[in-house]
């Protein structure tokens, strides 16, 4: 096993020997003395260490060909491009990829995000500003390479992780406007005579901290059953949190990020599969506004930087219960598929979480998937976030809803919660209480009563149980308002 980690630093080779688990931001500051990118949060929400990571091109066609994308769809360049936030980002994570910094956007001249930035007088302290640049680089690219169009929605929503104004916000939002119409922002490429050398390895170890990178499921489980106390990284969105904060070290990881199997994505006429290491930008590019209840909650969750880099079977995997993924996704009738050496098994979403933390897992089994059904012409779907803030914030109550009708009439119904227990749940009384009955106030009234008896919500700074109760309780009527037509504003309560 080797002890360098290889990837491409801002177009040039790098071959590094340092412990994997080393956040990339302290690497950046540290040894490669490049300090234009910043540390704010340390928790990947400010976006000022916000970094492009660029994904080698024949790895996105055989993920496509999986996913049966067509491979035209993507650039001409060897290597497609996404910001990510460097604070929560091991070294181990960059193996086989290109990182572009702040500093490498400027070649002769300016970046076209930084000299738009510069001209119109969009550009702020210097802190926070260099993170700005790169997520619209990322955007840039992004459009360059796909011959996509920006607008204003999607402006915003990559901007989203970003969290400091100093200047204003109308100046940078112009700045990307003009940007993305002039088209054809680039941003520094690997040599190419270098690309056949740079593929992900199985596996380095340096420091005490040993990284393995298995390309299969069946190597994934095999050294799931060899080093059964090792942490097993996803995207890491959850767990570099801890690890950026100094809260220990990771001796020994299991990176399921290059597991074929658990990077497909597979679409037949009644559901959409995903590998457990699909990323949340994956899993929206490919529904699209199939569930646009759905679509609104993911471009709330988190943001461009942490969906780019956050998996759906390791959001459902840290069974967190203020994860928004989670109650979305059991309203939907998710299941998820289990996998040990002994075979796989599937399960309901909802049976997968036992308690705070724990979850259905058996020693050796891991996540391998997730089947999202699609919906019939008699259903519909609601998904309800109320937080304190709209962009970037934690559920204080996530409410999902499914309803079949039938000339009116309440067929069938799921209803989950999350962000008010210890694990998300679906109350089922709840959904009986609207079985054979026209969605009226009446109907909900007995929806609402049930719900007060089965779920007992906790109280923290995000909201008083009471408080919690309510929320859920009205989210069935703004459900009722909903699926009549009427006007119902979305905001952040």
């Amino acid at each position: 096993m080797t002890q360098m980690i290889r990837f491409f630093l801002n177009g040039h080779r790098q071959d590094v020997q340092i412990r994997p688990d080393t956040t990339v931001l302290e690497w950046l500051r540290g040894e490669a003395r490049l300090k234009g990118t910043k540390e704010g949060c340390a928790e990947g929400d400010c976006g000022a260490c916000s970094v492009l990571i660029g994904t080698d091109r024949d790895a996105i066609a055989q993920a496509d060909t999986a996913a049966g994308e067509p491979q035209s769809d993507h650039a001409d360049g060897a290597f497609r491009y996404r910001a990510v936030n460097s604070c929560i980002l091991t070294m181990g994570q960059l193996d086989g990829k290109a990182l572009v910094t702040v500093e490498g956007l400027k070649t002769s001249q300016l970046h076209p995000v930084q000299a738009a930035m510069a001209e119109n007088g969009s550009s702020q302290c210097g802190f926070c500003t260099p993170g700005i640049v790169m997520s619209l680089s990322g955007l840039a690219a992004d459009c360059a390479s796909t011959g996509a169009k920006a607008d204003d929605q999607l402006i915003h929503d990559t901007l989203a992780g970003n969290l400091c104004r100093c200047t204003g916000y109308r100046p940078i939002v112009e700045a990307a406007r003009k940007v993305v119409a002039q088209g054809g922002a680039v941003v520094a490429a690997p040599e190419s005579d270098a690309l056949k050398n740079i593929r992900p390895q199985s596996g380095f170890s340096y420091g005490g901290s040993t990284y393995h990178q298995p390309q299969t499921l069946k190597e994934l489980l095999e050294l799931r059953t060899q080093y059964p106390q090792s942490l097993l990284l996803a995207g890491g969105t959850d767990l570099g949190v801890a690890l950026a904060d100094y809260h220990g070290d990771w001796d020994e990881v299991i990176s399921t990020a290059h597991v074929r199997e658990l990077r497909e994505i597979r679409e037949d006429a009644t559901s959409f599969r995903f590998g457990a290491a699909v990323t949340w930008a994956e899993v929206l590019a490919t529904i699209g506004n199939y569930y646009p209840s759905l679509t609104v909650l993911l471009r709330r969750f988190g943001s461009v930087q942490i969906r780019n880099q956050g998996t759906i079977g390791g959001n459902i995997g840290t069974a967190s219960p203020i994860g928004d993924g989670a109650p979305a996704l059991i309203g939907l009738g998710a299941l998820i598929e289990l996998a040990g050496m002994e075979g796989s098994r599937t399960l309901p979403l909802e049976d997968f979480f036992l308690d705070y933390r724990k979850t259905e897992l058996r020693a050796g089994e891991v996540i391998a998937s997730v089947t999202l059904p699609k919906l019939t012409p008699d259903q519909d779907y609601r998904v309800y976030k109320i937080s304190k803030r709209y962009d970037q914030d934690i559920s204080t109550v996530c409410g999902a809803f499914r309803v079949t009708q039938e000339n009116g009439i309440v067929t069938d119904a799921r209803i989950a919660f999350g962000g008010m227990a210890a694990i998300p749940k679906r109350v089922q009384s709840a959904e009986q209480a609207l079985m054979g009955k026209a969605l009226n106030e009446a109907a909900v009234a007995a929806c609402a009563q049930a719900i007060a008896v089965e779920l007992a919500p906790l109280s923290d700074w995000r909201g008083s149980a009471e408080y919690r109760l309510m929320v859920a309780q009205n989210l069935v009527e703004r459900l009722r308002h909903d699926l009549a037509g009427e006007v119902v504003e979305v905001m952040a309560l």
